[in-house]
């Protein structure tokens, strides 16, 4: 069996994102960051720090997140993220920027657990580059949401599965019975 270097990626648990439809999953992530920092395991969080003319602002209109409380992660996981082996402050969707390329090869990962906010956006967009980059992508449905509601979450999920494969769409529970059918390194 093939040993593996698996990494938690938290992606985008920012105040600006959580809303009644994601709040939820905060505490989810808060504990599984926390199991996988006191395992001595990498966590890298994601922050999306949004700009002045921004193609989000300029073809969408959307200009929220260019600031503090907005770009803040949540009180909850600031902590956890102090202790995290990055936090990778972006401007794309993906955690695979500059940054977070290197520290990819770097550390070496084989295996990517993604949860964060929103699963239909920058959740779904890192595990997918994750696989097309050779990680074995793994998407955490019930760490993962979307600010905008259920219906956008969902549908990150399914295409999720059509993108990574449907076995790599897994809740919390199943992460040791994955971890536990592979050698670790």
């Amino acid at each position: 069996m093939a040993e593996i270097n698996p990494v938690l990626v938290v992606v985008d648990v920012q105040n600006g994102f959580v809303t009644e439809h994601s709040q939820h999953v905060v505490p989810v992530v808060e504990r599984l960051a926390r199991e996988w920092l006191e395992a001595g395991r990498d966590v890298v969080f994601t922050r999306y720090l949004n700009y002045d003319d921004s193609p989000f602002e300029k073809i969408m209109g959307w200009s929220k997140l260019k600031d503090s409380p907005e770009i803040d992660i949540v009180d909850e996981l600031q902590e956890h993220s102090s202790r995290a082996v990055a936090v990778v402050d972006k401007k794309i969707y993906t955690l695979f920027n500059e940054d977070g390329i290197a520290l990819a090869s770097e550390r070496g990962w084989t295996d990517m657990f993604v949860c964060g906010i929103d699963t239909e956006v920058c959740v779904l967009k890192t595990a997918v580059d994750a696989f097309e980059l050779g990680i074995r992508a793994w998407l955490l449905v019930d760490a993962s949401a979307s600010h905008s509601g259920p219906a956008p979450h969902d549908a990150g999920v399914l295409v999720g599965q059509k993108m990574i494969g449907r076995r790599q769409t897994i809740t919390t529970a199943e992460i040791p019975d994955v971890l536990g059918n592979r050698a670790l390194v």
